[in-house]
């Protein structure tokens, strides 16, 4: 497998891989999309990202992650993580998430904030193994949303 910085012009690439994945992802348990799977709403999504890596096995994207710095610089957003479900004894995860930890720090970010929703315990576990700690409770759009944070010295 191979690591590299995603970009816009991975966007059909990775279209297609999400697609192919029923949408879904290695802790996604109630069919949300993690991406939005339009190869314009993935170019939008790495356009935006100041943080982007891929993950490639036999040259087809199997993992992705973006993430954004707050305007303030200690905290970054992770907008987006995805595995293809075939890849979940891979480790890939762990990797990205390791990946965009170090890319962060390099930049003084001292810690990484992913939003779940309440009703995804999966989701919810996924980010406590993986070193996330629940910071706080909101309502968005799709309901009760749970924040998590982790620094990014425990992800690296």
């Amino acid at each position: 497998m191979q690591v590299r910085p995603a970009c816009p012009g991975d966007a059909e690439a990775l279209r297609a891989a999400v697609s192919r994945a029923g949408e879904t992802a290695v802790f996604d348990d109630f069919g949300a999309p993690i991406l939005d799977v339009s190869a314009a709403g993935v170019r939008e999504a790495a356009a935006t990202a100041d943080c982007s890596f891929l993950v490639e096995a036999d040259g087809k994207p199997v993992g992705v992650a973006l993430a954004h710095p707050d305007p303030d610089g200690r905290e970054a957003e992770l907008l987006a993580l995805w595995v293809h479900p075939d890849h979940a004894a891979d480790d890939v995860e762990t990797t990205l998430l390791g990946n965009v930890a170090r890319s962060l720090a390099r930049d003084g970010v001292e810690a990484i904030r992913t939003t779940v929703p309440h009703d995804d315990p999966t989701s919810r576990e996924f980010y406590r193994a993986n070193g996330f700690n629940h910071k706080t409770s909101r309502e968005g759009p799709a309901g009760t949303e749970i924040v998590f944070v982790a620094p990014v010295e425990r992800l690296s």
